[in-house]
């Protein structure tokens, strides 16, 4: 679980995977359900709940779902970016207008799993498996790079970093990849 705080609210994110759609019996109800509407018979890998609370009532809630690669939540898969808070989920990048948890836009930004979400000046960077992908506030593909393997390692550790100059990335073999901002391989 993460939690945030966005103002006077508290934002509290979490692994759903249990909810059942349509049941009564699930621990969580929401206000809202954000799905990828491509999922058939409501077959979605992971399943993230969000919940805002003010004064410690619950105010509003939302349930992000999609498929592709498995994901839960953790520090680098959620921001708060102004009126907004973006979350990683499977290949997909969801973004939320606070507090009312409404919809602003998703974008697929991985073939498989987005594992990382960032912040870079008027944009985001996101660590994905396949990919690394910049996309602009707005939610649109600025670029999209792939390598010869997954971008993590088998210890899993260390495989990413975004420093002044350059994002590197690491694959499966441990091979480095620095590319700029605009998406070049460099060197």
């Amino acid at each position: 679980m993460i939690n945030l705080n966005y103002g006077s609210h508290k934002i509290e994110i979490f692994n759903d995977y249990e909810y059942s759609f349509n049941s009564v019996d699930n621990v969580h109800q929401y206000s809202l359900l954000h799905l990828d509407p491509e999922v058939k018979n409501h077959s979605f890998v992971s399943k993230h709940g969000i919940q805002v609370f003010k004064n410690n009532e619950l105010e509003r809630s939302a349930l992000v779902a999609a498929s592709g690669g498995a994901t839960g939540v953790h520090k680098n898969s959620v921001i708060i970016d102004g009126e907004k808070l973006l979350i990683c989920c499977c290949n997909t990048i969801f973004c939320l207008n606070l507090p009312n948890l409404d919809l602003a836009w998703k974008t697929k930004a991985d073939s498989a799993t987005c594992f990382e979400i960032f912040e870079y000046r008027d944009s985001y960077i996101v660590h994905g498996e396949l990919e690394i992908t910049r996309i602009n506030k707005s939610g649109e593909l600025l670029w999209q790079k792939s390598g010869a393997d997954i971008f993590t390692t088998p210890e899993g550790t260390d495989t990413f970093e975004i420093t002044d100059k350059y994002i590197l990335a690491t694959d499966w073999e441990n091979r480095e990849y620095k590319f700029d901002f605009d998406g070049n391989l460099i060197e």
